[in-house]
């Protein structure tokens, strides 16, 4: 049990060093005056860093802030128009759009119900005599 264990872990081990080198890569930081400039290199998104207490705290720039507020105000809007119209959809049935559906239903147990009659007919017909 522990050789497995140790052999997930060699295997695992360089992934998660890979995945850390590719996320490295992904940020270059550079500095400006007491600031530091973080470009996301997948992205293109730029935020202002500075260090506090040992740490880099970054935020974002204030027209990717801007940008970024436009989008969750068109994501709003979406989402209101999406559910108002889940709301009028949710409307009832017409009375004829009921009477069609009991159409159907009713043909189809009439069906049925032939099917199950016949099965009935040949398993009478099929049947042993009965010795008393």
């Amino acid at each position: 049990m522990k050789t497995i264990a140790i052999g997930a872990l060699a295997i695992l081990l360089p992934l998660a060093a890979h995945a850390a080198e590719q996320d490295a890569s992904r940020f270059q930081l550079e500095r400006s005056g007491d600031h530091f400039v973080r470009l996301d290199r997948q992205t293109g998104a730029m935020s202002l860093c500075e260090e506090k207490e040992g740490s880099l705290v970054c935020r974002m720039a204030a027209d990717e802030r801007a940008a970024y507020e436009d989008e969750l105000d068109r994501l709003a809007d979406r989402v209101t128009a999406l559910e108002n119209k889940s709301i009028v959809n949710k409307a009832l049935p017409s009375d004829a759009e009921i009477d069609r559906s009991i159409g159907i239903m009713e043909r189809w147990m009439r069906s049925f119900m032939g099917i199950v009659k016949e099965f009935q007919g040949e398993d009478q017909r099929n049947a042993l005599p009965q010795k008393t």
